[in-house]
C-alpha cells in the first residue's frame, strides 16, 4: 500500500523560504509521477508541481515558476519542493501526489504552509 507523509510546512515571512518534503513508502515508484498540490481556504485543490520518477522531468504551475523547485531522491524515496520567494498567496495546505496512470490515486495528509505579510 502506498504512502505519503508530508513535512517542513511552517509559518514563514514574506519573501522566506520552506522546503517541503514527502516520505513515500509502499512502493518502488517505477513509473510514478511525483506531485504537490495546494488548497488555500475557500478555494479549489490546485496544481504546483511534478515529477517523474525514472526521469526526473519537472512541471510547475505558472505561478510558482521560478521560486518553486522539485526533486525527488530515489534512494530514500523522498520528494522534496523547495519554495523560495514566497508570498501570502502561497499560503495552503500542501499535498504530497502520486499517480501511475492519468489521476493522481495517492495522497498524502497535507502540511500547512502560511505567509504572513
Amino acid at each position: 500500500q502506498v504512502q505519503l507523509v508530508e513535512s517542513g510546512g511552517g509559518l514563514v515571512q514574506t519573501g522566506g523560504s520552506l522546503r517541503l518534503s514527502c516520505a513515500a513508502s509502499g512502493g518502488t515508484f517505477s513509473g510514478y509521477t511525483m506531485a504537490w498540490f495546494r488548497q488555500a481556504p475557500g478555494k479549489e485543490r490546485e496544481f504546483v508541481s511534478s515529477i517523474t520518477w525514472n526521469g526526473g522531468i519537472t512541471y510547475y504551475a505558472d505561478s510558482v515558476k521560478g521560486r518553486f523547485s522539485i526533486s525527488r531522491d530515489k534512494f530514500k524515496k523522498m520528494v522534496s519542493l523547495q519554495m523560495n520567494s514566497l508570498k501570502p498567496e502561497d499560503t495552503a495546505l500542501y499535498y504530497c501526489a502520486a499517480r501511475v496512470r492519468t489521476s493522481y490515486q495517492y495522497w498524502g495528509q497535507g502540511t500547512q504552509v502560511t505567509v504572513s505579510s
